[in-house]
């Protein structure tokens, strides 16, 4: 009898930057050293309708024309001991700050070489300069949790420091905010390579909770038997 594996291998999660160069969306990967060990989601919901025209009340107090705002917020532990071990040169020289460099990277607006050239013959021109946008990211946690996010905070703590003092352990917490397909709204109607990617990605992660509801309703009829006295 063939058994199971003891020690199955763990999917790591990740951050995916998108790059577009000359249209083409060029994925930059941000692979979690250690997943975190806790993940905590939030939801914020729209207002209800407003009251009808006579002030009267709510047109339909039930009313939400848009989904909620999701989020994630979370923490990654990065240490550069097991690299520092092995004797890597980038570990050597600058511990974690490279790792940190590229989280850091997802806060500031990256016009890339083409949308460089964009303001500056806008400026050159006298015209309005294009407004400088962040990356779009995709949070990768396991083939279930694949979704479009803006990263919204980031909170770095770094701990013990080489002797340039460029830190060797760190912890960066990570505040998340998942994109709609209606967050997109103002790139139509011809979205880029990577607006689409990401609606794709929203719509099957959708798709995706919808069946796992679904398939929790043999678990709700037990639950209303429990219920009934009978």
């Amino acid at each position: 009898m063939v058994g199971l594996r003891q020690n199955a291998r763990l999917a790591k999660g990740a951050l995916v930057q998108l790059l577009e160069t000359v249209g083409i969306p060029i994925p930059n990967i941000i692979s979690f050293q250690y997943n975190p060990e806790t993940l905590t989601r939030r939801f914020s919901m729209d207002s209800p309708a407003e009251p009808d025209s006579t002030g009267r009340g709510l047109s339909s107090p039930v009313a939400r024309p848009f989904d909620p705002e999701e989020g994630f917020s979370l923490t990654l532990e990065l240490d550069a001991t097991d690299d520092l071990e092995e004797g890597r040169p980038l570990a050597q020289a600058s511990g974690v700050a490279s790792r940190l460099a590229s989280l850091e990277k997802l806060v500031f607006s990256t016009p890339g070489p083409l949308g460089q050239a964009a303001q500056l013959i806008a400026a050159a021109a006298g015209l309005e300069v294009p407004r400088a946008t962040v990356p779009i990211v995709f949070f990768v946690f396991g083939p279930g949790r694949i979704v479009p996010v803006r990263v919204d905070s980031l909170e770095i703590e770094e701990e013990l420091f080489n002797p340039s003092l460029f830190p060797i352990q760190a912890k960066a917490t990570v505040g998340l905010t998942i994109l709609r397909p209606s967050d997109f709204q103002c790139q139509r109607p011809i979205p880029s390579p990577a607006v689409m990617l990401a609606i794709a990605a929203y719509t099957a992660w959708r798709a995706q909770r919808e069946v796992l509801a679904v398939a929790n309703v043999a678990n709700t009829v037990d639950a209303i038997r429990g219920l009934l006295p009978i």
